[in-house]
């Protein structure tokens, strides 16, 4: 049976326990939002894929994993999309490092990824609304936060948490 898989790279426990604690804070005065229980990442990709083809898939992100130099990372400011998102963007030195290390995962990974990330960010929220998204922009108006990328991880959704959570 198929299931869903992200690839994402994983900032540092302390930034994974400074989010969680942002959405706590944003969800007190908003109360539930999409992505609230997510755990910090940034997407690369997302496909589905049979337990057989998975163990093919994850040997090449190895491969490509092992290849790869780790890079610092600076997230220096709150930005949304027009969809509602509410996410922490990297400075441009560290969009300029992440920018070929996901489009080389989307481009080696010899299997049909349906959701390519373009544009590397980490959610805090999706799905909000105009109100909510201006009260998440009070609520952090700046952010400086910086890690050393060096984790690239597979998740598999899980639907019963309706999370994505590390295979």
């Amino acid at each position: 049976m198929p299931h869903t898989y992200s690839i994402v790279l994983n900032p540092s426990d302390e930034i994974v326990a400074e989010i969680k604690m942002m959405k706590e804070k944003l969800a007190q005065e908003i109360g539930w939002f999409n992505s609230k229980n997510a755990l910090a990442h940034i997407t690369i990709g997302e496909f589905t894929a049979t337990d057989l083809q998975l163990e093919n898939i994850a040997k090449q992100l190895t491969k490509i994993s092992d290849s790869i130099e780790p890079t610092n990372v600076v997230l220096n400011h709150f930005n949304s999309y027009p969809n509602g998102a509410f996410f922490i963007g990297p400075n441009s030195y560290s969009k300029e490092k992440l920018l070929p290390i996901m489009k080389r995962f989307q481009k080696e990974i010899r299997f049909p990824i349906v959701h390519k990330s373009s544009d590397p960010h980490l959610s805090i929220a999706r799905k909000l609304s105009l109100e909510n998204l201006e009260t998440a922009s009070k609520m952090f108006p700046t952010i400086e936060l910086e890690y050393q990328c060096k984790d690239v991880v597979l998740r598999r959704f899980d639907s019963d948490t309706k999370q994505f959570i590390e295979v």
